[in-house]
């Protein structure tokens, strides 16, 4: 009875692991499908906001670096990724119920989006853009004076990348006022 008892206990504990690898596995390809360009633009309300993604220094530069959807929205860390991808879950039932599936809808509701972004990114410091971009990597000789101005207080003034740069990948929205902000 011994014997057997050890030879089900190590299959129940070999079966479990092979399953959690298997379950752990498909998890992270999970993860990385929907951090893919393809999967948002699957969706025809991100279509919107790539098109105008397009045209901006993050698509096509003279460096040839690319940024993708997720660079920008996906945090890289796997706590904070997990709650971005809990809240997208959000953009799902938007997309499901209707809420912008049209350039009407969408441009009504875009402030809104946008607002909700750019909160975020005040919130977490622009983590996502600083990805990339961190001041202590600026060459402030090669800016323009009043970037390299303004980059040299932001730390000081407690700005962070979005209190400047909002409009930078998309189209800021026709009712976007900065003096509201």
């Amino acid at each position: 009875m011994r014997k057997w008892l050890k030879g089900v206990s190590l299959f129940v504990i070999t079966g479990t692991l092979i399953a959690g690898v298997l379950l752990a596995t498909g998890f992270h390809g999970a993860l990385n499908a929907t951090n893919t360009e393809s999967f948002c633009i699957s969706c025809h309300e991100m279509g919107i906001a790539y098109e105008e993604y397009k045209d901006t220094v993050h698509y096509r530069n003279r460096t040839g670096v690319r940024t993708t959807c997720s660079d920008c929205h996906v945090p890289r860390d796997f706590g904070p990724k997990m709650v971005a991808k809990i809240r997208a879950a959000k953009d799902v039932w938007h997309h499901l119920i209707g809420t912008i599936d049209s350039m009407e809808k969408y441009e009504n509701y875009r402030l809104i989006m946008a607002k909700t972004v750019w909160q975020n990114m005040k919130e977490t410091d622009s983590r996502e853009c600083r990805v990339c971009h961190t001041v202590a990597s600026m060459d402030f000789e090669e800016q323009q004076g009043r970037a390299a101005r303004k980059h040299k207080k932001m730390t000081e003034k407690g700005q962070t990348c979005i209190d400047c740069h909002k409009g930078v990948a998309h189209e800021l929205p026709e009712d976007f006022d900065e003096e509201d902000e």
